[in-house]
């Protein structure tokens, strides 16, 4: 028993470290490497570690061809059109900001359960209304100034809006079983597209010797390597090992350590304004997770083992976020 719960930390502080710090590592890469190309190749270059490492272990790779074109289809929104963005946003915004915006993602999946019709309880609609409060402050000033700093939070906006979406579409999708199989697929899906809107941007051409510095080149390898694999590694592993309920926390902890991050290493101050919204989105997000795993422990008579498989599969929408 003492063994499991040190497991249990020790996985909790590697997602809550790991996925928090990928905002921080996105802001370095893309200060000379151009946003579309970084997270492209990043992902490509995670599905072949990830590859390389299930065929390693002799877990099969193969899947229907239906579930592979849906979890490429999945990666388009989750990866390429959720954290792709991320990378553009990273650009003209605070990695701490940022953070804020993506903390958002699961009060915007009651929104769109509320807007399919979906019997949402009512204390899960308060908390998030009053996360998305939280957010117009945290976008609200400066982007209703103009300016770059504006079209970097629009972005960010949207890149969450196709993340929450993704996240919300991914449980009726027929993916692979094996979460780390439709992973592979996703991020092959994601950075595929990824690298094709580079080409087109004329992204190739920014690739030259001021661009590829070892501060940003490092930055790109933990993105790819840790912040992926290693992070949704660590996570598929909580979802077999650990209750849900302990499992989301991290949808609260990631902004914290992001902003932490962002403040010590960068020198980010965010704003009285945007510091309230963030402190309202993480409440609302605290009081979502924790009355929705409330619900769903006690509403259903499956198995640990069985909510495990459910979850895992649902929770391949999430490896954006050790993809962001």
């Amino acid at each position: 028993m003492r063994r499991a719960r040190v497991e249990l930390w020790v996985a909790l502080w590697v997602v809550y470290l790991v996925w928090g710090s990928t905002y921080l590592g996105i802001k370095l890469a893309v200060r000379t490497l151009p946003p579309l190309l970084t997270g492209g190749t990043r992902f490509l270059a995670a599905a072949v570690v990830l590859a390389g490492i299930l065929t390693v272990a002799r877990r099969s790779l193969r899947a229907s061809s239906r579930e592979v074109l849906s979890a490429a289809g999945l990666g388009v929104a989750l990866l390429a059109c959720g954290v792709g963005l991320v990378h553009v946003a990273e650009t003209r915004i605070d990695s701490g900001v940022a953070a804020m915006i993506a903390g958002s993602v699961p009060l915007q999946i009651v929104v769109w359960r509320a807007l399919a019709r979906e019997r949402v309880p009512r204390p899960t609609v308060l908390a998030a209304t009053v996360g998305l409060v939280g957010l117009a402050l945290v976008v609200g000033p400066d982007g209703i100034a103009g300016g770059s700093v504006a079209v970097g939070l629009l972005i960010m906006l949207a890149a969450s809006l196709s993340w929450s979406r993704g996240s919300f579409v991914a449980r009726r999708l027929s993916l692979p079983r094996d979460p780390f199989v439709a992973t592979v697929y996703e991020m092959l899906g994601g950075g595929t597209v990824l690298v094709l809107a580079g080409l087109v941007a004329g992204e190739a051409g920014q690739l030259d010797g001021d661009a590829l510095q070892p501060g940003p080149i490092a930055a790109w390898a933990y993105l790819a390597v840790v912040g992926s694999v290693v992070g949704f590694s660590a996570y598929a592993w909580l979802l077999r090992n650990a209750p849900i309920s302990q499992v989301v926390t991290h949808q609260y902890v990631n902004p914290l350590v992001a902003v932490a991050l962002g403040a010590l290493l960068l020198g980010e101050r965010p704003g009285p304004a945007t510091l309230a919204g963030a402190a309202l989105i993480i409440g609302a997000v605290a009081v979502t997770a924790r009355y929705e795993g409330r619900g769903a422990v006690s509403a259903s008579d499956s198995s640990p083992a069985e909510h495990a498989a459910k979850g895992a599969r649902a929770a391949t929408a999430e490896a954006g976020d050790g993809a962001a």
